[in-house]
């Protein structure tokens, strides 16, 4: 997204089966963040719909998310002036953390792909 606060709109899928749609990620004071996905109530305020229910399955997913959000950044991020294709440009290796399907390290969550737009 060209927007100077919301950056992307990410649907995941767990196991094949289950998938959760309008998860955003936001440029806030801080950062990045993943912000699931929520409904406006009668009295202004926000509800999310879904989220993780323990602290450790949200960090796991916004490490995922961000993961494959930033690798999606950098792939399709034009080359600077003067850099050549066959450098690494200072940029980070590349990882299969994000990758979809990866899962990340056993027993760390759920089957899980995501993917930014």
């Amino acid at each position: 997204m060209d927007d100077e606060k919301l950056k992307a709109f990410v649907s995941i899928v767990f196991d094949q089966c289950f998938v959760v749609t309008d998860i955003k990620i936001i440029h806030g004071p801080k950062g990045l963040f993943v912000s699931m996905p929520s409904k406006k109530r009668k009295d202004g305020t926000f509800k999310d719909i879904a989220h993780p229910l323990n602290n450790q399955m949200r960090q796991y997913l916004e490490e995922k998310v961000l993961s494959v959000y930033k690798q999606q950044v950098a792939a399709h991020a034009p080359a600077p002036p003067g850099s050549s294709s066959g450098g690494q440009g200072g940029g980070e290796p590349p990882s299969s953390e994000g990758s979809p399907g990866s899962g990340g390290p056993a027993g760390a969550g759920p089957d899980e792909t995501s993917s930014a737009s």
